[in-house]
């Protein structure tokens, strides 16, 4: 189940910064006729970010043990 965990959370944790590249390099989004406004970029950023560092913990990974 560790894998899992590890797995999960480098997908997590690259949605994060993809999120925050988009918002640092003012990057458009549009679906349709719809435009993403940035500040969705922001949640997106914390969400995924949150479940990256949710599943590195679980795995028993810690950033401070690096």
């Amino acid at each position: 189940m560790r894998r899992y965990e590890l797995v999960s959370g480098t997908v997590f944790a690259i949605v994060s910064l993809v999120q925050l590249t988009r918002i640092l390099m003012g990057w458009p989004v549009q679906i349709d006729l719809f435009t993403v406004p940035i500040w969705f970029s922001g949640v997106a950023f914390l969400g995924a970010g949150g479940l990256a560092l949710w599943a590195f913990r679980f795995a028993g990974w810690h950033p401070a043990a690096v």
